[in-house]
């Protein structure tokens, strides 16, 4: 399979950009127009793509329906047009079965336990990784990027029962402000 040369995190990160740069247009006819072409592409891409997921849905094409779905660049841009054949909560939970391998190295799981209407997502560690204290690293990392990429509609990932300080590893910090605890050398 050849390799996407879009980012498609780069690309939206890129359209944010410059929308708030037409946004700081002085000439109000001028952000108008540019608003408009923006809205207008948008809309002509949003309105070809689901007319090409109509026409996979009508010939029955469930196989090609499953690989336009399952491409992250494809699969991005049909979330943003709201056309993904899988709610967010079906594709999170494919994301979270594609990190129980490394979840399962460490004899551990994950469980998705709510995704609210803010697009909050609520998790919870099983086995040796609830407590573990890569877990931390575990959820940042693997489940965070995983669902990042299937759903990214996630606003957060809230993790229950994540141990905190008390079996982490001391970590050495300034001191606070205030008089210095040893005393100076008499002169």
């Amino acid at each position: 399979m050849m390799p996407h040369a879009h980012d498609v995190q780069a690309a939206g990160d890129r359209v944010e950009a410059l929308l708030a740069d037409l946004g700081g247009l002085t000439d109000p006819a001028a952000r108008a127009k540019a608003e408009e072409l923006v809205r207008t592409l948008v809309e002509l891409y949003g309105s070809g793509l689901e007319r090409l997921m109509e026409i996979l849905v009508e010939s029955d094409a469930g196989q090609a329906l499953h690989r336009v779905a399952a491409d992250p660049l494809v699969s991005g841009l049909l979330v943003l047009h709201d056309l993904h054949p899988l709610s967010t909560r079906e594709r999170v939970a494919a994301a979270l079965e594609e990190v129980r391998p490394l979840l399962g190295s460490h004899a551990g799981g994950v469980e998705l336990l709510e995704l609210d209407t803010d697009g909050v997502l609520r998790l919870r560690l099983e086995g040796n990784c609830h407590g573990c204290p890569s877990s931390r690293i575990t959820v940042t990392d693997a489940i965070e990027r995983a669902v990042a990429q299937a759903a990214p509609e996630v606003s957060r990932v809230e993790v229950d029962g994540l141990v905190t300080a008390q079996n982490e590893v001391l970590q050495i910090q300034r001191r606070p402000p205030g008089p210095c605890p040893v005393p100076e050398p008499a002169s």
